[in-house]
């Protein structure tokens, strides 16, 4: 049976939301219980901010594992923990930074009792740590503190997994595989943006002929090799990778053939940097960055970043497709989309009830410095605040987009069949690097999903 918090704890915790005005509720334990161990609403006492008093007002310490890796994760954090000192002036958070392993590290941590007291979610772990009863339940903090009422409309199926229930705060809302490339560059070799193949191949040519790397991918991590299948399938397929892990679709198929044919061309046309699959984030940004690189695939949250490096000379393209009837008839299907993920807590912690009230604080400062400070209205709570600055013109123009798009896809971290999931990272890799043929990795993927 999963933990929940109890609705005693919540009655109390909603009144501090209405004295507060912010998402932030109770769960405590400590020298008056009851039978659940967790204290009776008559034992809260609220701080002079509106805030429930969490541990007594005693110091209280809790570890958080999450991604600090690059801005778009490190401005949020830091904004919430500025916030955190005002609210829960008692409370410490002790970071510890997530590996770029695909969840391996967290699993480890899970499987030797040293599992964080708050940590970063992907569906793929909500869904293990399910099984083994690693995952607090959080339905009625959310419902009681109001967090459920925020989430914007298109987002509530993001928030709760396939059983209904909700295990991770989410901070992000619908997210986008964005194909960036450089301006400039483009205009110093006299190249337009493709829109087909045809086109893309001969960018390609003139590129590797000048010394520039076409696309600068940063294959070491699974997720991004994906996506260059994944923005070639969706041409074909408007599933893409959703298709086949949800299972209404079968990487033999005609349309995920031809995509993976299409991919094994580009790359023996020298579409990617020799050592793709072994270059890391950094470097491809790098790549792109110091102009080695025309090209580069990324998340939408990639635009601050891009922008404050190159300016005026980056934006985004619609994906090439195979002819220009396809180009215009699937120009608004996008790879990304959203998943259920987020801040979950570990319910065997010491002070599980106290990480529930800190790990939807900190979902919803997400949120917050999200839209104020990295011009991302992409997230999952309604929050009432607005950019601090106007929007960089390459979100401006994907939120005008938004309204158009007809179908999105998954990242990996959203997908929900496990072994497809590692299947298709492992063998978008090995096409990638050159290692398998398109029949090969159709084959490798069916082998591995029987």
């Amino acid at each position: 049976m999963k933990k929940r918090v109890v609705s005693a704890i919540l009655c109390t915790a909603m009144a501090a939301t209405m004295l507060s005005g912010c998402g932030s509720s109770d769960q405590q334990q400590g020298s008056s219980v009851n039978n659940s161990g967790e204290k009776s609403s008559s034992d809260i006492v609220m701080s002079e901010n509106g805030y429930p008093v969490l541990n007594d007002g005693q110091p209280l310490e809790l570890s958080i594992y999450t991604q600090y890796a690059d801005d778009d994760s490190m401005v949020p954090y830091d904004y919430a923990i500025e916030q955190l000192k005002t609210a829960y002036p008692n409370v410490t958070l002790n970071k510890i930074d997530q590996a770029q392993d695909g969840g391996t590290t967290l699993k480890t941590l899970a499987s030797t009792g040293q599992l964080p007291d708050i940590y970063q979610a992907s569906t793929d772990i909500i869904n293990t740590f399910r099984e083994s009863n690693q995952i607090m339940v959080l339905n009625d903090v959310a419902e009681g503190m109001g967090y459920t009422s925020k989430l914007i409309q298109s987002n509530k199926e993001l928030a709760y997994a396939d059983d209904g229930n909700m295990y991770a705060f989410p901070f992000a809302g619908q997210e986008y595989v964005l194909w960036y490339y450089n301006k400039q560059i483009f205009a110093d070799n006299n190249l337009e943006v493709p829109t087909t193949y045809e086109e893309l191949e001969n960018v390609v040519k003139v590129l590797n002929e000048k010394n520039i790397t076409p696309i600068a991918l940063f294959g070491q991590e699974g997720w991004n090799s994906t996506a260059a299948f994944d923005v070639i399938a969706t041409r074909y397929n408007n599933g893409g990778i959703k298709a086949l892990d949800n299972g209404s679709a079968s990487i033999e198929d005609a349309d995920y053939v031809a995509a993976a044919k299409e991919l094994e061309k580009l790359v023996k046309e020298g579409i990617f940097q020799s050592d793709a699959t072994t270059t890391n984030y950094d470097n491809a940004n790098a790549m792109f960055k110091n102009g080695q690189a025309a090209m580069i695939l990324n998340g939408q949250w990639y635009i601050e970043e891009a922008t404050a490096a190159l300016g005026d000379n980056v934006d985004w393209m619609y994906y090439p497709a195979q002819d220009a009837a396809s180009y215009e008839a699937n120009k608004h299907v996008f790879s990304g989309g959203g998943s259920t993920s987020g801040f979950a807590v570990n319910p065997d912690s010491a002070h599980a009830n106290e990480a529930a009230i800190i790990a939807e604080f900190m979902a919803e400062k997400y949120c917050e410095a999200k839209v104020l400070k990295r011009h991302n209205p992409l997230v999952a709570i309604v929050t009432g605040l607005k950019s601090e600055t106007p929007l960089p013109a390459m979100m401006q123009k994907l939120s005008d987009e938004i309204p158009n798009i007809t179908a999105t896809t998954r990242f990996t971290w959203g997908l929900t069949n496990a072994t497809f999931n590692e299947s298709i990272q492992a063998n978008s890799q090995a096409l990638i690097s050159g290692e398998y043929s398109a029949d090969e990795f159709v084959n490798m993927i069916l082998e591995d999903t029987e």
